[in-house]
């Protein structure tokens, strides 16, 4: 149905990646198949086709690592590379007949909630929509952040994200700088090491790295899990339940880290015999309060002798010479940015405004926060996968979005139980206790050990991940509680006045 030009839906989805095609999947179960899923690329797969980089892989187990509605028994390897795990979200897409509701190149640009008409205002690149609910599954590893370092727009030479890899680019023989040190820059450092005539690696913080147990997945394996899923389920179930078991070390008992720090400090010291070198690569605080990595060909390939570390941050650019905090100075042709992505301030909040006219990122000026991630106060009807305080850093986010998923189909039952045109909008009062409760909790984590990290926003507050185990968060987003939210009716049109001339008539 068009209303002034634009096609109304019962549901926009925005975002075609795990979180938007597993709320496509979950909507058409539950029989609504009065949707659209708008996607600002050409095609599916979210941060997995964005991130093309040179040994871009993933660092939960691959059968950890998908729905529990769409096991993959064929994965080639217990950790799977982004070519394997694109495919599988195409796979996906086509066996649950995604595709007729996909809407590609289609960026929102803007959404407005109409409080009149109780529906939101969808403008996207490639036309616009009202929809009676927005599910926003736009993800946190998105858009790039970039720092703003003196001097980069004239460098000379080539320079991209790691999220925004160019192919077209040839690295061998250049000087190449990788900025930062995070998952993305311990996968590429050792898969652009060989062809590099000089990386030079700026490394503000060192990270705590642990062995990566992968290895191919046999044939035999395979056949198994093909032939009885339930040793597929098995094998996940088994995975879950260890990082289930490690939770409490992370949000309750830090001091328990200590053992797996030795583990950490044993794989470096295997790796860099240069006492030197281990010294600049050992991390000063609590393991886990930064994200914990996963490689056994990271510390080999900063012992390589085309290979330099800085140890510190970029500060400035001046023609092709970058400039460190420490003074160092680095000539590079190419700089190749591992600087992560805007985590703490949701991009999308730009875009969206709400009931009282003003957007989501001014809501949360002060710090992101939804009810029970999913729900912000004066946002009706929008709902969050992957919203705030969700994310997780010891297990797959898969187990957080089928969560959310749970609480998006109740979402849309408790709408079509309460009858006629309504809209859902998280008490502040709700918003508030929640958040407050997960602050608490977040004292005594891991994550406020006191380092800096992209769990914290510009006030320090943790406002990115869930201080507990992923069957806690099941339990408290299977249903929606309506105690927590303010139902919206269309407003009453007023009465019109009889004019005294027709009254005296009528009479």
């Amino acid at each position: 149905m068009a209303e002034h030009g634009r096609q109304h839906v019962r549901v926009a989805v925005i975002g075609s990646g795990f979180g938007g095609l597993g709320a496509a999947v979950r909507l058409r179960r539950e029989g609504i198949t009065d949707f659209v899923v708008l996607e600002r690329a050409d095609s599916v797969g979210g941060t997995w086709r964005d991130n093309t980089y040179p040994g871009c892989a993933c660092d939960v187990p691959s059968h950890l690592y998908s729905f529990s509605f769409a096991p993959n028994p064929a994965w080639p390897r217990s950790f799977s590379g982004q070519p394997h795990i694109r495919a599988y979200l195409e796979h996906v897409t086509d066996t649950f007949g995604l595709r007729p509701h996909l809407r590609f190149n289609s960026e929102v640009q803007q959404l407005r909630w109409d409080p009149e008409a109780l529906h939101w205002e969808v403008v996207t690149a490639a036309g616009d929509y009202t929809a009676d609910v927005v599910v926003s599954a736009t993800g946190p590893l998105s858009d790039p952040r970039i720092p703003d370092v003196p001097g980069l727009d004239s460098f000379p030479g080539k320079v991209f994200h790691s999220s925004r890899w160019d192919h077209d680019y040839d690295l061998r023989g250049k000087r190449v700088a990788m900025i930062g040190t995070g998952a993305s820059a311990i996968q590429i450092v050792p898969a652009v090491q060989p062809e590099a005539g000089r990386l030079t690696l700026f490394q503000r913080t060192p990270p705590w790295v642990l062995p990566r147990f992968d290895r191919p997945v046999s044939a035999a394996e395979r056949y198994l899990h093909t032939r009885l899923p339930a040793t597929a389920a098995l094998r996940r179930g088994v995975l879950w339940g260890i990082r289930e078991l490690q939770v409490s070390n992370f949000t309750k008992r830090p001091e328990r880290m200590r053992l797996v720090e030795k583990l950490s400090l044993t794989h470096l010291r295997r790796a860099v015999a240069d006492p030197a070198l281990r010294a600049r690569l050992t991390p000063d605080y609590r393991i886990g309060c930064k994200r914990i990595l996963l490689s056994n060909d990271y510390y080999p390939a900063l012992t390589r002798p085309n290979v330099d570390l800085v140890s510190a941050g970029l500060t400035a650019i001046r023609g092709s010479t970058l400039v460190a905090a420490d003074g160092t100075e680095t000539e590079a042709d190419a700089i190749v940015f591992g600087t992560g992505f805007r985590v703490t301030d949701m991009p999308i909040g730009e875009r969206v405004t709400g009931a009282d006219g003003r957007t989501l990122a001014e809501h949360w000026k002060g710090g992101m926060a939804a009810l029970r991630g999913a729900s912000a106060a004066g946002f009706p009807n929008l709902l969050f996968v992957i919203g705030p305080n969700t994310g997780l850093g010891n297990s797959s986010m898969i187990l957080i979005i089928e969560s959310q998923l749970n609480y998006l189909a109740d979402f849309m039952r408790q709408l079509d139980t309460l009858g006629g045109k309504a809209a859902l909008d998280a008490r502040p009062s709700a918003v508030n206790a929640w958040n407050r409760g997960l602050q608490r909790r977040m004292e005594r984590t891991v994550w406020n050990a006191g380092c800096q990290s992209w769990y914290l926003d510009e006030h320090g507050r943790n406002t990115v991940v869930w201080p507990g185990t992923t069957a806690e968060f099941r339990r408290v987003t299977r249903r929606v509680d309506l105690a927590e939210y303010q139902v919206l009716r269309p407003p009453r049109a007023p009465r019109r006045a009889v004019p005294a001339a027709a009254t005296e008539a009528a009479r």
